[in-house]
């Protein structure tokens, strides 16, 4: 067993070096500029969506009020009808990248955290490279790829979104456990 305290320097470094290689393929590299599809007329939806005022949040329409609306005619008319949407509104004004990627940066750390955590409990002393790289790669694509899987099934998030970026999470994982058969403290 390895305690999580001696594993500091691995879990840091690879939060750092994630980060950088996850900027370059979110700002260099062409892999994501489809993610997103633009509205067909930008313009008359924000014209139209606009003035309606939407706190930020995450919003489904047409909304059941309960189950038994579920089943209601006038609900099933407002689906068969549409538009039918998931949607995220965000606050108005400039985006904060500095926010964003405070916060990615802190997952980063964590997801060092709970790959050293489950590695240093699950290991022997002295473990095997092999052994330290299967655990911590493992980890952590889990923490970066599980839950991208939900969005696609039950929201209809595009697949190709969902699979290029379990492809991203592939990469930092192995970076992640890389690093960490790297550093791991003999």
């Amino acid at each position: 067993m390895t305690g999580i305290m001696s594993l500091w320097l691995p879990i840091l470094v690879s939060a750092v070096v994630v980060f950088l290689v996850s900027s370059v393929v979110h700002m260099v590299m062409p892999w994501h500029k489809t993610d997103y599809a633009r509205v067909p007329d930008e313009d008359a939806a924000r014209a139209a969506i606009g003035p309606l005022a939407i706190p930020p949040g995450d919003y489904m329409l047409p909304r059941p009020v309960g189950r038994d609306d579920l089943k209601s005619e006038a609900f099933i008319n407002k689906v068969h009808q549409g538009p039918n949407l998931v949607m995220t509104v965000l606050p108005n004004g400039p985006w904060s990248m500095g926010r964003n990627l405070g916060l990615w940066f802190a997952y980063l750390v964590v997801v060092g955290v709970f790959s050293a955590y489950v590695a240093g409990r699950a290991l022997p002393q002295n473990p095997m490279g092999g052994e330290i790289l299967r655990f911590t790669s493992t980890v952590a694509f889990i923490a970066y790829a599980a839950a991208l899987w939900q969005m696609s099934i039950w929201y209809r998030r595009a697949w190709s979104t969902t699979i290029k970026a379990t492809v991203d999470a592939l990469i930092y994982s192995m970076i992640t456990g890389g690093i960490f058969l790297w550093l791991w403290p003999m």
